[in-house]
C-alpha cells in the first residue's frame, strides 16, 4: 500500500513538473501568427500602411491652404464586423498616435473620452481655485472624423482555411459630410492543420 501511493506521488510530480509553463518574451515588432486569427501584426500592418496613404493624399494640404492651419481630427466607431474579437481600439490608437505624431494634424478626445474629460472640468468648476479651474465650453472643435470598420471572410475545407480581411477607414469633414479620404487595407491568411477538420 506504501509503495502504491509513493508510486502515485510520484507519477503526480513528474506529470507536474513535464507541464510546467514557460513564458518566453518576444519582440512586439516580431511576426507571432499562432492561430491565423487577426493579431498585433495585422493590426500595425494595417495602421502603417493606412497613415502613409491618409498623410499623402490631397485632403491635407487643401485644408491647410484654405484654412490656414492644420487639420483637428477625432476618432469615431470603428465597427469589427468580422467573424472574430478584434479590439479595435489598438488599432485605432496606433494610427491616432502616428497621425499626429507626424505633426501634420491634431487631435481632439475621442466621444467617450471626452464625456470624462467633461465630468473632471464640471468636478474643478465646483471644487478647484478660481486660478487653476479649466473654463468650460473651450473645447476645440474637430474638423474631421475618422470612422471605419474591419471585416472578414472565411472559407475553409477540411484541414485548410483562408481567412480574408478588409479594414476600411474613411476621414469625413464634419460640417460638410465631405469623404476626404477612403483607405482601405486587405489582409489574406492561409491556415493549414494536416487532415485535422476545424
Amino acid at each position: 500500500m506504501k509503495k502504491l501511493i509513493i508510486l502515485a506521488m510520484a507519477a503526480v510530480l513528474l506529470a507536474g513538473c513535464s507541464s510546467q509553463r514557460q513564458v518566453t518574451r518576444l519582440d512586439p515588432e516580431a511576426v507571432t501568427d499562432l492561430s491565423g486569427n487577426w493579431n498585433d501584426t495585422d493590426a500595425r500592418l494595417v495602421a502603417e500602411e493606412m497613415i502613409t496613404d491618409c498623410l499623402s493624399r490631397p485632403w491635407l494640404t487643401d485644408f491647410v491652404i484654405s484654412a490656414g492651419k492644420k487639420p483637428v481630427v477625432t476618432v469615431g466607431r470603428i465597427r469589427n464586423k468580422s467573424s472574430e474579437h478584434i479590439d479595435t481600439e489598438t488599432f485605432t490608437n496606433d494610427f491616432e498616435r502616428e497621425l499626429l505624431n507626424s505633426g501634420k494634424v491634431k487631435f481632439v478626445a475621442t466621444p467617450e473620452q471626452r464625456i470624462d474629460v467633461r465630468e473632471e472640468r464640471l468636478d474643478q468648476d465646483y471644487y478647484a481655485s478660481a486660478e487653476t479651474r479649466k473654463q468650460l465650453r473651450h473645447e476645440t472643435g474637430a474638423d474631421f472624423l475618422l470612422l471605419g470598420s474591419i471585416k472578414s471572410i472565411t472559407d475553409q475545407i477540411e484541414g485548410k482555411r483562408v481567412i480574408f480581411y478588409q479594414t476600411d477607414l474613411e476621414l469625413i469633414n464634419i460640417e460638410t459630410n465631405e469623404k476626404v479620404w477612403i483607405g482601405t487595407k486587405k489582409i489574406k491568411k492561409g491556415v493549414s492543420q494536416g487532415k485535422t477538420k476545424w
